[in-house]
């Protein structure tokens, strides 16, 4: 794969509001790896290589569990996550589905009983946001660093 665009270098003060946005998540009320594994979930279901390395290396060294990391697309079937991340799994597959799910009122409903309203803002915010990264990194071809490793040798 070969990158298209390195859009930071191209247009690096576009980028600065939504770096600013993700200042806001990390300084949220939101956990940290609740926050990851959203950003891990939409970025496998948007088959995102650079981002699924990234949100994965960040996840590592936050002290993830391998199982967590590994089970996330099947969360629904493991015991490892708690009421809390399955509302949000659930939402984000929703928001990032949405031209198949509609956001289900039921989906919400679990959103909206644990998570306070300016937290379901910030998590719609953030599956929003990481979607976005998403489309710009699969948009312009964004070489993960495995693949910049092997490229340069």
């Amino acid at each position: 794969m070969t990158q298209r665009l390195d859009h930071f270098t191209a247009a690096p003060d576009l980028f600065q509001p939504m770096l600013e946005q993700e200042k806001l998540f990390k300084d949220s009320t939101l956990e940290h790896s609740l926050v990851e594994l959203v950003k891990l979930r939409a970025s496998q279901i948007n088959g995102c290589a650079f981002c699924i390395q990234m949100h994965s290396r960040d996840l590592r060294a936050h002290g993830e569990s391998g199982d967590r990391m590994q089970l996330l697309n099947a969360w629904r079937e493991s015991s490892l996550y708690s009421d809390r991340e399955r509302a949000a799994l659930a939402w984000t597959e929703a928001l990032t589905r949405v031209e198949a799910s509609g956001a289900p009122d039921a989906v919400y409903e679990d959103v909206a009983q644990l998570f306070p309203p300016r937290e379901q803002v910030l998590l719609t915010l953030l599956i929003s946001a990481i979607n976005a990264w998403n489309r710009i990194a699969i948009g312009f071809r964004t070489p993960h660093p495995a693949a910049q490793e092997a490229n340069a040798a």
